[in-house]
């Protein structure tokens, strides 16, 4: 796999042509409007190096990136990051049940409390999006 060679700004522009793919106009439009001086370079940082050099290097799949941060994020109870990235893994092709299967199996390893906040937060944004009952 030969290393990126795009410039910082086609990066940044993958990236959000990338980040609006996989987590919808209206999460990036508020990230964007809710970006201020302060806060904007991490942003920045994470369209440009996240979505637009990771998320687009070839070797894996958006719906394989999708249940890995599944995984990652029940691992680290980060339930906030986690609703984003459950709309995220349905844009990209996973099913209900493949993302409860990841939780499942995440249990296992990150343990049972995190795999509980995690099925918690997943539920109700399926639940949202009408992909599951109540």
């Amino acid at each position: 796999m030969k290393p990126s060679h795009k410039t910082l700004p086609d990066l940044l522009a993958d990236g959000e042509k990338k980040r609006r793919k996989v987590l919808g106009d209206a999460h990036v439009d508020n990230a964007m409007t809710n970006a201020h001086p302060f806060n904007q370079p991490l942003q920045e940082i994470i369209t440009t190096y996240g979505w637009g050099d990771i998320w687009t290097r070839e070797g894996l799949s958006d719906k394989t990136r999708s249940l890995l941060n599944v995984a990652l994020l029940t691992a680290m109870r980060q339930t906030n990051e986690l609703k984003g990235h459950t709309r995220g893994a349905i844009n990209n092709g996973c099913t209900p049940e493949e993302i409860r299967e990841v939780i499942i199996h995440t249990c296992l390893y990150a343990g049972a409390p995190a795999a509980l906040s995690a099925m918690k937060v997943v539920s109700a944004t399926l639940q949202e999006l009408d992909c599951i009952k109540e």
